[in-house]
């Protein structure tokens, strides 16, 4: 069964927009295998916040996919503008 992801994460203060590059400019070329797509919001009354609620086929897929993502280049700038660590909360649908 499909799952969401609320990540929420909290730039230094003013470096949001430098974060929100970071990570539209490092959206793979290829697609990712069991990521069925994501909405990237900003937070009113903060700032410094951004959330990103993202869909996956399945928990598990998820998992391997962070492991390879963890790993990339890519993402090397990523503590310097994170005021503190990403939270990630997976939900699904009640049946």
């Amino acid at each position: 069964m499909a799952v969401k992801v609320i990540i929420e994460l909290r730039a230094k203060p003013g470096r949001r927009d430098e974060l929100e590059e970071l990570l539209v400019s490092h959206v793979p070329d290829e697609p990712v295998p069991g990521y069925l797509g994501s909405t990237r919001y900003e937070v009113l009354d903060d700032p410094d916040v951004l959330v990103e609620i993202a869909e996956w086929e399945s928990p598990e897929v998820r998992l391997e996919a962070m492991k390879a993502m963890a790993d990339s280049p890519a993402y090397a700038r990523l503590p310097e503008l994170l005021a503190a660590p990403f939270r990630a909360t997976i939900i699904r649908e009640l049946t």
